[in-house]
Formats: C-alpha cells, structure tokens, sequence
C-alpha cells in the first residue's frame, strides 16, 4: 500500500480503527481471536497504522492491539489516546489532561501495548480544566524521552491546534470526517495544511452507515452506542437511506463496494488524510485495503460531494458538546 507523511510520521494511506472490536458496537469482544487476525491481515495488506485508545473497552482494546502486533511491532505506526480516564481515582469516561494524567496514561499504554514507545499520542478530548499548553507540555516532555514519538489532538477546535502546535509541533488533528461529515472541508483542512499538519479520519464510513450493510435499526444491539446518536434515531434513519443509496449507486457504476467508494472520497481530497475505517473483521479490511486503488473520477467526487447532508448531528448534544470542531 501506498505511503503517505502526517508531520514527520510515514504510514500507510489507509489505517485500521481498533475501537469496535472492543467496545461501543454491536458484536464487540464477540471474537477476539478474529480481532486480532483482522489487525495481522491489516499489516500483512500494508495497512500499518493501527488506532487505538486507552478508554476503549476500557484498556482490553490496547491490550488486544499489543497481542496482534507482537513480533510485527516495526510494521505497525501504534496511534492511541489519553484523556478520557483519569488515574486520580474519578476513572473512564472523566475528562483528565493534568500533566500527571497524561504520564500515568502513558505508561499504562506502554504496559498494555507492550511496546517501548508509541508512535502517535492523541489527546482524546480537550480538558476544560487544563491549559492546553500544560498539556502538550507534558506530551512534548515524553516525545523527548522517547517513549512517544509523534503527537496530535483530537477533535479540537482551530485556536487550541493553534495554540498546542506552537508549545510542539502537532503530526495530525483526528477528526470525524467522511461524505456524511464534510463540514471540516471548508475551513478547516486549509487551515492544518497551512500548520503542516495532517488529519486522521475516524468514521470514515459514517459508523458503517455507508456501507449500505445497515438497513434497519434492528439489526444494531439495544447497547450499541450508535443508537444514541441522533443520524440512527427513528424518523432521522430513515431518510439518511437514502443517503446510503447514493454512494451505492456510485459504487454499482465503478463496480466497486460502497465502502470503497466512501474511502476513495475522502483520498480524493489529500494525502495528507488518513482514513482509518474500524473493523473485526478479515474480510472488511481486506475490502477497505483495496481502496487505496480506487481512484475516482471528478465527476463522481462532484455528485458524491453534492449529496444533500444527513438528517441529524452526528453526535448527541452531551457527546457534541465536548468537542470543538
């Protein structure tokens, strides 16, 4: 597969979100055995970046990434996050960027991993309560002993990237972004590419909605977190069908799969974006790999570009109120 830099990282064009096979979806910890085959076939396809995140499951999805990359460690650019867990005692899902957390976090990465350094250190959410300077400060620290090698932010908005990439250089701003989610086109990626800095592109595939695999809500697990978001809810779903049928129907004129066709979009608008669709399966990583030479034409970037938007946010008030994009 094709190379491409984010900041001073070179990867694969297209990397492997490991989220669901853990936790959120429909079917996480189902089949860890074919999790972590499906990370192995990744890196066999050249498909190297592998994202992670210590809050996913929590911890058991890092721990799963660590098994699936032993002895392969140097064909794998390992990204993972902090900030979503706090080791002072308040634990998962508590915003926590203090410098002390961001080094607890690490080294419980590093331990679950079983690795000696990360490649990509997100920072999962911005924390309110910690200046932002604090925190890359203490990134920025890690990056100097090693043990971290890259850097980036997640879901935040354009002053704080500004204001973290002058504290250290930033590789990437992982962002939601994909035919459904276009918003960050207009403003923002011009802005990143004038920083030199890259993008991650998680949910490339609308939470699997572009695949055209989910035809009803029923088939998703009344815990599945998509269910909570407001482009699955009843009446909103619905309509975003007909969403779908669109990139299926670019998908059945280039006789490619709706997956691919979402992928090639998002390829179609830079090197510097690296998509990383999540799967636990061999055979889906197998199909997005084989994106990577798709190439679409103007015309069918134009119609895919010009599909009216989604019904719904893409996050649920709370969840979209902690992000700044």
């Amino acid at each position: 597969m094709q190379k491409v830099s984010i900041g001073t990282l070179e990867t694969s064009r297209i990397g492997l979100g490991a989220m669901s096979m853990s936790d959120y979806y429909t079917g996480a910890r189902s089949d860890d055995a074919e999790a972590r085959r499906t990370v192995r076939r990744a890196l066999d396809l050249g498909m190297g970046f592998i994202d992670t995140a210590e809050i996913y499951g929590p911890f058991v999805n890092e721990e799963l990434v660590g098994e699936a990359v032993r002895g392969r460690r140097s064909e794998a650019v390992i990204a993972t996050k902090f900030g979503l867990v706090s080791h002072a005692g308040a634990g998962a899902d508590t915003i926590d960027s203090s410098p002390a957390n961001v080094r607890a976090a690490v080294e419980g990465s590093l331990r679950r991993l079983g690795t000696d350094y990360i490649d990509l250190l997100f920072q999962h959410r911005v924390d309110p309560d910690t200046p932002i300077e604090d925190t890359v400060g203490a990134m920025a620290e890690l990056v100097a002993e090693g043990k971290v090698r890259a850097i980036g932010l997640s879901e935040a908005g354009l002053d704080t990237v500004r204001r973290a990439h002058a504290v250290h250089p930033l590789a990437a701003l992982q962002i939601e972004y994909s035919i459904w989610t276009r918003e960050p086109t207009e403003t923002l990626l011009p802005a990143l590419r004038a920083l030199g800095i890259g993008v991650v592109a998680y949910s490339p595939l609308g939470r699997g909605f572009l695949t055209g695999a989910i035809r009803s809500r029923e088939v998703l697990d009344e815990k599945d977190f998509r269910l909570s978001t407001p482009r699955f809810r009843d009446g909103n779903f619905e309509e975003n069908l007909k969403f779908a049928d669109e990139v299926a129907a670019v998908a059945s004129e280039i006789e490619a799969t709706p997956a691919q066709v979402a992928l090639a979009w998002i390829l179609a608008k830079g090197d510097d974006i690296v998509p990383i669709p999540g799967t636990k399966r061999v055979a889906r990583v197998t199909e997005n790999a084989a994106a990577a030479s798709i190439a679409l034409s103007a015309d069918h970037v134009r119609r895919l570009d010009l599909i009216s938007p989604p019904a719904g946010e893409r996050y649920a008030a709370g969840d979209l109120s902690r992000t700044g994009i």
